[in-house]
């Protein structure tokens, strides 16, 4: 099955005074890089996160990000004044230092700092009772996440395949030109030969004979488009293994672009070389798709 590298999902959860929300995002990578943004009092998440991302991704930069909000009432809590002076105080000296360079106070920012406000008639600031569900909610996150991981792995394999349909396609337009671009190519020679032949009065018939030999292997293109048919069926078989796949998909473009560039270089006939550009177009757009393949 294929797997896409770039997905999203989010699942948000609130018990009582206190809402959050998780959200994880993927973009591609060349290995797994699993990054985490939790708030105080959720750092025992981490580990957490970190099993079953692991667990279920091979590569990729996956962002996993924990927001988590109080409402407040005036019975629940009260506003520290000391800190608050504290805060204060550290932003006006940060500004002086700065020169005055800053962006101006974010009072909400502020007030969003930890130890801002003291809990009074048993509403503690105690987010330990509330992990359980938050912790619940990330599991489902996770879960949705791989979900999206997968339905773009179908979508991405459908468009995969449908390039690698058209490489073939192309291979076998290229395959259909030779018999003409062999009359046209001998036709060239024998004019060639002609011409040195009426312009000299020595001619070796042997030197000529292999020259004429070694020119016709440098024009031949039956081993590129053979190794481009090898190619498409790998292509074909690497699509339905069950596994990650993308480090050889992209192994296997770069055979598939190397092979297309020896068969333009090689063309030396109108028809062979569109086929050969446009092969070397839809190659490129495949390998593009195949960035995002894990």
């Amino acid at each position: 099955m294929v797997n896409s590298m770039t997905a999203f999902a989010s699942v948000n959860g609130n018990a009582e005074s206190l809402t959050w929300a998780w959200e994880i995002r993927s973009v591609n990578g060349r290995g797994l890089d699993i990054r985490t943004r939790i708030p105080d009092g959720f750092e025992g998440l981490e580990s957490l996160i970190l099993k079953h991302i692991g667990a279920e991704c091979k590569r990729g930069t996956v962002t996993v990000g924990l927001k988590v909000k109080r409402s407040l009432t005036e019975r629940a809590a009260q506003l520290n004044i000391d800190a608050l002076t504290l805060a204060l105080e550290a932003a006006r000296f940060a500004e002086k230092a700065a020169g005055g360079k800053v962006a101006p106070l974010d009072v909400a920012g502020i007030l969003a700092l930890p130890g801002m406000f003291t809990f009074q008639n048993g509403d503690k600031d105690d987010l330990s009772l509330h992990i359980p569900q938050v912790q619940a909610d990330l599991i489902e996150a996770i879960a949705s996440f791989c979900d999206a991981r997968a339905a773009e792995g179908v979508a991405l394999k459908d468009i995969l395949t449908d390039q690698i349909k058209e490489i073939e396609r192309l291979c076998k337009s290229a395959a259909k030109v030779l018999g003409a671009r062999r009359e046209h190519v001998n036709e060239t020679l024998k004019k060639n030969v002609a011409r040195i032949l009426n312009n000299t009065d020595a001619v070796d018939n042997a030197r000529i004979s292999q020259e004429l030999a070694l020119l016709a292997v440098k024009v031949d293109v039956t081993e590129e488009l053979d190794r481009l048919g090898a190619h498409v069926a790998a292509a074909y078989e690497l699509l339905n293994v069950d596994g990650p796949i993308g480090r050889k998909l992209d192994f296997l473009m770069q055979e598939f672009n190397r092979e297309a560039n020896t068969l333009c270089s090689k063309a030396n006939y109108v028809e062979l070389t569109s086929i050969g550009l446009d092969l070397k177009t839809v190659i490129d757009q495949t390998r593009e798709q195949v960035q995002n393949v894990e």
